[in-house]
């Protein structure tokens, strides 16, 4: 058996869906663990590019199994959709299970979502509007009874638990917001739409996770967003409302933490951050932009351009040793190709003290100043090189310099979007 988790080390988009689709063709399962359609993890096979942003990376590998376990929130209208586009382009979606016990994000999460983030103006934490927050909040508030997956397949009961959540939910959004009411009758219409579609996809997911765990078979655990958007361990409060951290892999799916073998690492080989929160190397503008329109730095899911500035060595350290780190996946390392010199981030100075890890109380970022080290560039393209040693000398230098700041091996280089375009580093 091999239980092998797959987490962001940044703030999110460094490639894991790319890397987690790699991981696949020879997994049995891949199972999303926390996060909603907040995500988006693009995988390209050939010239088709596909865009997920609930469904896990592995679903195009007919013969694996993809669950959505008990840590994700699902929008049954945007997995309706999201499984049409799949099947139109020939993929079943037959080898897809969702949690019984996965929470639902309902209409009225979505515009709580927005009215929230309306009502903070100029103080806004930047999240996504799709629902992700409140469907969390309401998980933990326990009652008024929320809407979870297995929910969807009874209407008489759905209609209940919609009518029990608005006569709560109308007050906060007459009486807070001076938002109209919303129609339960019209909640359950607009839901059950898309329940009817999706709820055979239901399953008792602990029971298939533990099962192909005890019959020694190969399983991806995949995070969504990155260690520095998890609720406890990131950037607070522009972070997430789940846990990607490694740790979050266990909470979500009940896979025990004695039974994790590996913690793949997925690390952009520069930085980026979508929305508001503190980026200590963030490039100036025209650095910024040069990274931006190389790597295509527009979010999957907002399509929202992307914060871009240098690897952040602090950051990369920190998260291996928070999430337990056996190796880095380096993507994105091919839009490094036209620099000359590429600084790297080596520790954070506050104070006349220098830091070698992210500090505990994120306010304390704000004071810090990014101290560089500068590395050749190889201004050369890496888009075809399939092994270590076609590497250039100035390649291979920036991934071993990686490896050093990590503490960890890299055992993955990703220099081009494509699944061929992956080295694969013994």
């Amino acid at each position: 058996m091999a239980i092998t988790v797959v987490v962001g080390a940044q703030w999110g988009d460094e490639g894991k869906g790319k890397i987690t689709d790699i991981l696949a063709e020879d997994a049995d399962l891949v199972v999303r663990y926390q996060g909603g359609n907040n995500a988006g993890h693009t995988v390209v096979i050939g010239d088709e590019e596909f865009k997920l942003h609930l469904i896990p990376s592995g679903i195009l590998h007919p013969d694996c199994t993809c669950i959505m376990a008990d840590g994700t929130v699902v929008d049954p209208e945007v997995l309706a959709e999201e499984i049409k586009c799949l099947q139109e382009r020939g993929y079943s979606c037959d080898n897809l299970r969702v949690s019984c016990n996965a929470h639902v994000i309902m209409p009225y999460h979505r515009l709580l979502d927005g009215l929230a983030e309306e009502a903070r103006g100029g103080k806004s934490i930047g999240t996504t509007r799709r629902g992700i927050g409140p469907a969390y909040t309401d998980k933990t508030a326990r009652m008024p009874q929320p809407v979870r997956f297995g929910d969807l397949a009874d209407g008489q009961k759905l209609r209940g638990l919609i009518a029990d959540q608005l006569a709560q939910k109308n007050v906060i959004i007459q009486q807070l917001y001076q938002h109209p009411p919303l129609n339960p009758h019209e909640v359950f219409e607009e839901v059950w739409a898309s329940a009817q579609l999706v709820s055979k996809y239901a399953a008792d997911t602990h029971k298939i996770v533990q099962g192909s765990a005890q019959a020694g078979e190969q399983i991806i655990l995949e995070g969504a967003q990155g260690t520095f958007l998890d609720l406890d361990y990131g950037t607070y409060p522009f972070v997430t409302s789940s846990h990607p951290v490694a740790g979050g892999a266990c909470l979500g799916t009940g896979v025990g933490p004695t039974a994790i073998d590996q913690v793949t690492l997925v690390c952009k080989a520069y930085t980026t951050r979508v929305g508001a929160g503190i980026l200590p190397t963030e490039a100036p503008d025209e650095a910024a932009q040069e990274l931006r329109d190389r790597g295509c730095e527009y979010g999957t899911t907002t399509g929202r351009p992307r914060r871009c500035g240098w690897l952040d060595g602090v950051v990369l350290h920190s998260a291996a040793m928070i999430n337990g780190a056996t190796s880095v996946a380096l993507t994105q390392l091919d839009v490094l190709d036209t620099l000359a010199k590429i600084p790297v981030c080596i520790g954070y100075e506050i104070e006349g003290v220098l830091l070698d890890t992210v500090p505990a109380w994120a306010e304390e970022l704000v004071k810090v100043r990014p101290v560089y080290e500068e590395l050749a560039g190889w201004q050369q393209p890496l888009g075809e090189a399939r092994e270590w040693t076609q590497l250039p000398p100035a390649a291979r230098a920036y991934v071993e310099r990686v490896a050093e700041i990590a503490g960890v091996p890299v055992g993955m280089i990703s220099v081009g979007p494509s699944r061929e375009q992956t080295i694969i580093v013994d």
